[in-house]
C-alpha cells in the first residue's frame, strides 16, 4: 500500500509515480544485494516528473524500528535517479547500522521523503527561532562552526516539543543542547512523503 502524506500540496505525484518511485527504490535495494552498486535508472524514458531535479531521503525501517536513512539536502539529481542512489545508501552504507541481509530487504518498510528548497530562516535569538518553527511540518537543517545536522519532518513523531527537537537537531550536528552563538544558521523545508 503506497500512502502518501504531504506538507506542500504544489508537488504531489499521482499515485501511480508514487508507486513508480517506491518499486525503484526496492529494486535498487535488491540491485544492491546482487551488484553491490544502486540499480542504473537510465533518464531517457522517464516521466518529467521522476526527471526533474530533486532531494530526497530514504528512510528505512524494520519491525518498527529505524534500520537505515540516507538523502540529499540539495537538488543535484533527477528524482528517480536520488531515489535509487539515496535507497542503495540507506541499505549499504549508512555507518549507523550493518549492511541490510537478504532477509531483512524483504520486510523493510520504506519511507522516501521529496524535500522542497531549503529557506534560510531569519532569527534574533533562539526563542525566536522556536517561534518560527512550524511543528510537524518543517524540517530543518542547522549550521555552524563546519558543523551541520538536518532533522526531516517525520522526526516531530518522536520529538514533538519544538526545544527538544532543536536540542536533538544540536546534537546530531555534533553541539552542545544550549549552544547558541551569532552565527548559527538554520533552513527550513517541508517535504512530500511516501510510505510502503
Amino acid at each position: 500500500m503506497v500512502r502518501m502524506s504531504s506538507t506542500n500540496s504544489s508537488c504531489s505525484l499521482a499515485v501511480g509515480l508514487q508507486r513508480v518511485l517506491i518499486d525503484l527504490a526496492r529494486l535498487s535495494i535488491h540491485h544492491g544485494l546482487a551488484n553491490r552498486t544502486p540499480f542504473p535508472v537510465g533518464t531517457g524514458g522517464l516521466a518529467p516528473e521522476l526527471a526533474v531535479l530533486r532531494a530526497t531521503f530514504v528512510t528505512l525501517n524494520l519491525d518498527g524500528h529505524l534500520r537505515g536513512c540516507i538523502g540529499t539536502l540539495q537538488a543535484v539529481r533527477p528524482l528517480a535517479v536520488d531515489i535509487a542512489h539515496n535507497a542503495f545508501a540507506a541499505a549499504f552504507q549508512d555507518h549507523r547500522f550493518t549492511p541490510v541481509s537478504p532477509a531483512e530487504a524483504e520486510r523493510l518498510h520504506l519511507h522516501l521523503s521529496l524535500l522542497t528548497p531549503a529557506v534560510p530562516l531569519q532569527f534574533s535569538s533562539e526563542a525566536d527561532l522556536l517561534a518560527k518553527i512550524v511543528p510537524f511540518e518543517d524540517g530543518l537543517i542547522l549550521e555552524d562552526g563546519g558543523r551541520r545536522g538536518t532533522f526531516l519532518p517525520s522526526v516531530w513523531e518522536s520529538l514533538p516539543n519544538p526545544e527538544k527537537f532543536l536540542q536533538h537537531l544540536k546534537l546530531k550536528a555534533g553541539l552542545p543542547v544550549d549552544y547558541w552563538s551569532s552565527g548559527l544558521k538554520v533552513w527550513r523545508y517541508r517535504t512530500e512523503s511516501i510510505h510502503h
